[in-house]
């Protein structure tokens, strides 16, 4: 068993091979909480559930930190006279924690907020200046109180992103009046006038609150160590937030990430989906329109590193997906004696290898809707034990990748009120169809049998009694997200 990663630092697959194969270290850039999330918020959070979740079939525990940036420059800026920046970042921190916890990923090991670690940012910053990597602006200048990192006392400054430091954009996290160089960037904010008091700590270089980019160098330390094994984030941190983040650590002395993960983002029309272009989809809306689970495969399908341009039809073709697998797992479930025998069973070795090489979530579905096709056919043709094999197989397959339909965690797709309503007149139909053959009206059961198939209906015909389940087909256009 070996695990490949594409580490993005590398530029190239690598094996996975962890400093503690007993407890695997994953660090992810969480939400800067100045507004709600979007679905591309919850995509990058779904691609590392899915690898925290193989992590831990495939080693014995994984440490999980996911960091919650509640002070930034866009918090401040949201802030309102009615609801301060620590109110707004707590109440936008709860509805990421909300739209997560929907779609059934995984509450992270530890979920530190970055206020929480001011004294372990100062003593990193302190380090740094101690190192001749670090500098104070003139106490005498109108930038008193910042900190900013020289980037040109670092000669490695660029390896994330190999670029040439000459050739990279001037950073724009702070006013460049008190840099010596204007790509070097802000660990430090000495306050300035119109920010509240409450943003704002005690340092050595005078009042004022952390840069960005030396938070989560800060809380990654804190959390898992001067070295951890993966550290993970949107593509669009690579630079210049991760970038960032490499430099100030391994210049601290701290061997930091071992390997670099970046989920590929979510576009519409092609664009990058963002915030600040006013292109986004909100998770409230996607969660309110669309059953979780739906949504939950519609964001996974998806190779984690590619690009997911998301339409109304991917929700289509995840919910007609996902029938194919509740149906035949409830099929399976029948067929086990209603639970009698009913576990999960080995993982097929198409869907491991596919896993193992690079989360390859898109050839482990494929094996899935395989398994879940035989499976049928088994039960099918009378061979209960192969069917049951693959039902085993099948819920297995789903738990791993968080998406078994039968989950209680889901609640039941028969609770709706439509669904309610549904199944009344199927059985009402199931009941008459009976009636007719008990008497022999062979023209009429079929004819009611028909009726059922026209509407999209299967009929299955078993020893304790007739079940219904919809045809796999695409489902109906819904109107657009």
């Amino acid at each position: 068993m070996t695990i490949q990663l594409y580490d993005t630092k590398a530029q190239t697959l690598r094996d996975f091979v962890p400093l503690d194969p007993r407890n695997v270290t994953v660090y992810v850039c969480g939400p800067t909480v100045q507004s709600g999330p979007h679905i591309g918020h919850l995509r990058g959070a779904l691609s590392f559930d899915i690898l925290r979740r193989w992590l831990a079939h495939r080693f014995e525990r994984v440490t999980f930190v996911r960091n919650v940036t509640d002070i930034d420059d866009k918090v401040l800026a949201n802030a309102t006279d009615g609801e301060p920046w620590w109110a707004l970042a707590y109440r936008m921190e709860q509805e990421f924690s909300r739209a997560y916890a929907a779609i059934g990923i995984l509450p992270p090991t530890y979920e530190p907020r970055a206020t929480a670690s001011i004294p372990q940012m100062q003593e990193i910053i302190q380090r740094l200046i101690d190192r001749g990597h670090a500098y104070a602006a003139p106490d005498d200048s109108d930038a008193a109180g910042d900190v900013y990192f020289d980037v040109r006392s670092w000669a490695d400054y660029g390896a994330l992103t190999r670029q040439s430091l000459d050739a990279m954009e001037p950073a724009s996290d702070a006013d460049p009046r008190g840099k010596r160089d204007p790509r070097d960037f802000a660990l430090w904010k000495g306050a300035k006038t119109g920010e509240p008091d409450s943003a704002a700590w005690a340092s050595p270089w005078g009042v004022g609150r952390p840069g960005w980019h030396i938070e989560c160098s800060a809380m990654s330390r804190r959390y898992l160590g001067a070295e951890f094994d993966i550290h993970g984030g949107g593509l669009d941190l690579r630079f210049p937030h991760h970038e960032n983040e490499l430099a100030q650590s391994a210049a601290a002395g701290d061997g930091f990430a071992r390997y670099w993960v970046h989920n590929g983002l979510v576009t519409v029309g092609d664009q990058k989906m963002s915030k600040s272009l006013g292109n986004f989809i909100l998770a409230a809306d996607v969660l309110r329109e669309r059953d979780p689970l739906v949504v939950r495969y519609a964001l996974a399908a998806a190779h984690y590193r590619s690009s997911l341009d998301i339409t109304a039809s991917s929700f289509d073709e995840a919910e007609a997906a996902l029938e194919r697998i509740r149906g035949f797992l409830t099929r399976a479930f029948r067929a086990a004696g209603g639970g009698l025998g009913w576990f999960a069973g080995d993982l097929p070795p198409s869907f491991a290898a596919a896993m193992d090489d690079d989360l390859g979530v898109p050839q482990a579905l494929a094996a899935l809707h395989e398994t879940v096709r035989s499976g049928n056919a088994a039960f099918d043709r009378g061979e209960t034990d192969a069917g049951l094999a693959a039902g085993q197989a099948t819920l297995a397959m789903t738990s791993v990748l968080g998406l078994n339909p039968l989950d209680a965690m889901w609640g039941s797709a028969d609770a709706s009120p439509e669904a309610s309503a549904l199944d009344t007149l199927v059985q009402s139909m199931i009941a008459q169809r009976a009636q007719a053959r008990a008497a022999k009206d062979w023209a009429t059961a079929d004819r009611i049998r028909d009726a059922i198939a026209t509407a999209g209906i299967v009929l299955e015909d078993t020893a304790d009694g007739t079940h219904w389940s919809i045809a796999d087909a695409p489902s109906r256009v819904k109107e657009s997200i």
